[in-house]
């Protein structure tokens, strides 16, 4: 049978979700407990096939949730309506010009498109973006939980599952703590891969020691020490120490890649959709840093497991990202998903799921239970 991508979407439904999530965590620019909130989009075919998609917004970071809602039901998922699947691309290019910023928004549109242009085609999201180069992802997961009793508990946890890096969040309450928990980790999980992660949590002034000190651990990388403005900073950081230096908030999109590269002020960077924009724009991120000779790992927002397949499709088809990725959350941090299945992790490796589209369904009952708010909108 042929896929019938001449059919038009005829509405869209929109959920802003709230999570519970299972401790606290504390990063440099902000602490989260208690709860997540995401939005998620759902696109529907005029023959009933449904596309889903996630904002997952951190208001410190990228943009709130209620930010997110508002873009999407008022200016983005209108320019879908009454048209053609095949018309895609032109309405991504329609959403970057209606809105500015709101970058996990356009990422949920796009993701949502994928999914629908998938589930109608037969084929994954991967397939739609240049094939797989990558069915597996090794998985870091983060720790930042200020007690750090608590995640060294977790790391049990995650050694029994197979997962083989962490990242340490830095910069939040001291570096005696920070060095603290690097030298028990060095000492006592000798195999485990470690990073680390300041999410902008150092001054200017004692960035340069601080990260000196950290480098004597031998970290995989240090990320994202300073301001995401300091670029001149940056640089001068990244010639002050021996460890890869990573970029992720000083990069959201291509434009700013550009810019970094040129000015010199990153080894590798952090690869997201909900910065980026999109599933194409994060690929292009990732590509822009390889022909530099920079490196690329899948980072993540505070996400659902349908945030987490988005982010899983588009590293299947980009082999620039070749540190792995970070999508724990909804195994890990998450006391309930709202995926149908649970997110596909095997022996410390994210699994891409081959199904058509995402590859794995939305348990729509789980979206009307966590919901604050809940639009539901049809074509005239």
């Amino acid at each position: 049978m042929t896929a019938d991508l001449s059919q038009r979407i005829v509405g869209f439904d929109l959920w802003h979700l709230e999570l519970p999530v299972v401790s606290r965590r504390d990063h440099g620019i902000g602490s989260v407990a208690g709860t997540v909130e995401v939005v998620v989009l759902r696109l529907t075919a005029e023959d009933g096939t449904q596309g889903y998609g996630e904002a997952a917004c951190w208001s410190v970071f990228t943009g709130s949730p209620e930010a997110s809602l508002a873009a999407l039901d008022r200016y983005i998922c209108p320019l879908a309506l009454h048209r053609p699947l095949v018309e895609a691309a032109g309405m991504m290019e329609a959403a970057a010009r209606v809105v500015a910023h709101c970058t996990e928004a356009k990422a949920a549109l796009e993701t949502a498109l994928l999914d629908l242009v998938g589930r109608v085609a037969g084929l994954p999201v991967w397939a739609l973006l240049g094939g797989c180069a990558q069915a597996e992802i090794p998985l870091s997961v983060s720790l930042a939980d200020p007690d750090f009793g608590a995640d060294l508990a977790l790391l049990d946890r995650l050694r029994a599952d197979g997962v083989g890096i962490v990242k340490l969040k830095a910069g939040v309450a001291g570096h005696r703590f920070d060095l603290e928990r690097l030298e028990r980790l060095r000492r006592d999980h000798a195999d485990i891969a470690i990073r680390v992660d300041y999410n902008q949590g150092l001054g200017p002034a004692e960035a340069a020691a601080c990260l000196r000190d950290v480098a004597t651990f031998r970290p995989d990388f240090i990320e994202q020490p300073v301001a995401a403005s300091q670029f001149a900073l940056m640089r001068r950081l990244r010639e002050a120490i021996d460890v890869p230096l990573l970029a992720d908030e000083s990069v959201f999109g291509p434009e700013d890649m550009l810019r970094a590269i040129a000015e010199g002020i990153c080894d590798g960077v952090s690869v997201k959709v909900m910065k980026a924009g999109g599933l194409r724009r994060a690929q292009s991120v990732a590509q822009m840093a390889a022909a530099a000779g920079l490196s690329a790992y899948g980072g993540d927002m505070f996400e659902t497991g349908l945030g987490h397949l988005a982010g899983a499709q588009m590293i299947a088809a980009t082999p620039a990202i070749g540190l792995g990725c970070e999508f724990y959350q909804a195994r890990y941090y998450l006391a309930e998903d709202i995926l149908a299945q649970p997110f596909p992790i095997r022996e410390g490796r994210v699994v891409v799921p081959p199904g058509p589209g995402l590859g794995i369904a939305v348990d729509t009952d789980r979206l009307a239970r966590f919901s604050r708010r809940t639009l539901t909108r049809e074509a005239a």
